[in-house]
């Protein structure tokens, strides 16, 4: 698997899909979210929510309405909305929208700093779950 760390803005790279750290609900209210709902459209957030609830450490696909990619995997990195979260669930959300991209079909995927902004993970942190869950799937 080719691993690149691209420091630009999640809706700038060319990828199949993209990462949406997401709540358990599918509500796409703020953050990374909200930008997705903004520039793809309402219909990603009645989608994701028509799956939900969504446990950390589980991920569901949405087409990406009229964004630049195919798909958007949405991986909760918190139950509810502004919730305070956890590196170690960063990780089971990186880790789950990992696994379903290689089971989808996804060839590329782009995932964002998850859990940093209202979830209040450090980046350093979040940057470290999020590259052993790459590994961890990596060496299966």
């Amino acid at each position: 698997m080719k691993i690149v760390v691209e420091k630009k803005s999640l809706l700038e790279m060319k990828v199949d899909a993209i990462v949406n750290p997401a709540n358990s609900s599918g509500q796409m209210g703020g953050g990374v979210a909200g930008l997705i709902k903004k520039l793809g459209g309402a219909q990603i957030e009645k989608d994701a929510m028509a799956q939900a609830p969504i446990a950390i450490g589980e991920a569901v696909l949405t087409k990406a309405g009229s964004l630049p990619v195919k798909w958007v995997i949405h991986a909760p990195t918190m139950e509810k909305p502004a919730e305070k979260t956890s590196a170690e669930k960063v990780f089971r959300a990186a880790a789950a929208a990992i696994e379903l991209a290689k089971k989808k079909g996804i060839k590329t995927l782009a995932i964002p700093g998850m859990g940093t902004g209202v979830g209040k993970v450090p980046a350093k942190d979040a940057a470290r779950a999020i590259v052993d869950a790459i590994r961890n799937f990596s060496d299966n």
